[in-house]
């Protein structure tokens, strides 16, 4: 299935929590969730009660839309957290968090997910030198991330550094931004997940 390409706002509201797909815009009174708090579409307002599977159901689409993986990607990534030793849920979460994608994001180098999804795509970072264009690239303890030397002088990199200036860069990352350049100092925690997530009803999904 190709990527969902409507309006992202109705993916909050039909999870029912703000999942910061359009960034610093979600934290203003713009922000589609805080004004209509309720599903999208004709019946969106009813009142209907999700069985135990419904909840379990949501509970995966709302992590897999927040970070914006595809069924099967989001799949195999349980897969690969099932076989680690520890908590499965956490697995998850950790090995999501390790994505490229992500960690854009999260070291402020982006002002969303969906787009350090698209810089990545289009090659604006190298992962120890070397140009890495696949949003899904897992990346490792010690990995360093820069932007591309010809894209460190553009003013989009200005405008988003400047905009993510008082976001909080996670203790799992260093980010120097002066040079525009992070290092992968651990593997997220627990602790470190900022969404509210309920990663047991996922694995409670795929244990079906």
């Amino acid at each position: 299935m190709a990527r969902y390409t409507e309006s992202v706002c109705r993916i909050c509201r039909r999870e029912g929590t703000k999942l910061f797909l359009k960034g610093d815009r979600c934290f203003t009174d713009k922000c589609a969730v805080a004004r209509r708090a309720y599903a999208p579409g004709q019946h969106g307002q009813g009142r209907r009660k999700l069985s135990e599977y419904g909840t379990q159901l949501r509970e995966k689409q709302k992590v897999r839309r927040a970070y914006g993986i595809l069924e099967g990607q989001f799949a195999h990534y349980f897969e690969m957290a099932n076989k680690m030793s520890g908590v499965t849920g956490e697995n998850l979460l950790s090995l999501i968090e390790r994505r490229l994608d992500n960690v854009v994001y999260r070291l402020g180098l982006a002002v969303s997910r969906p787009e350090a999804r698209q810089l990545v795509s289009h090659a604006h970072f190298l992962v120890n030198g070397k140009k890495v264009n696949i949003p899904s690239y897992l990346v490792k303890v010690g990995d360093v991330i820069t932007v591309c030397e010809t894209s460190r002088s553009s003013a989009k990199f200005d405008a988003v550094v400047a905009s993510t200036e008082s976001r909080i860069v996670p203790k799992w990352l260093d980010m120097n931004k002066d040079t525009l350049e992070g290092k992968v100092v651990a593997f997220a925690d627990r602790e470190d997940i900022d969404l509210p997530i309920e990663e047991h009803l996922i694995v409670e999904y795929y244990s079906k």
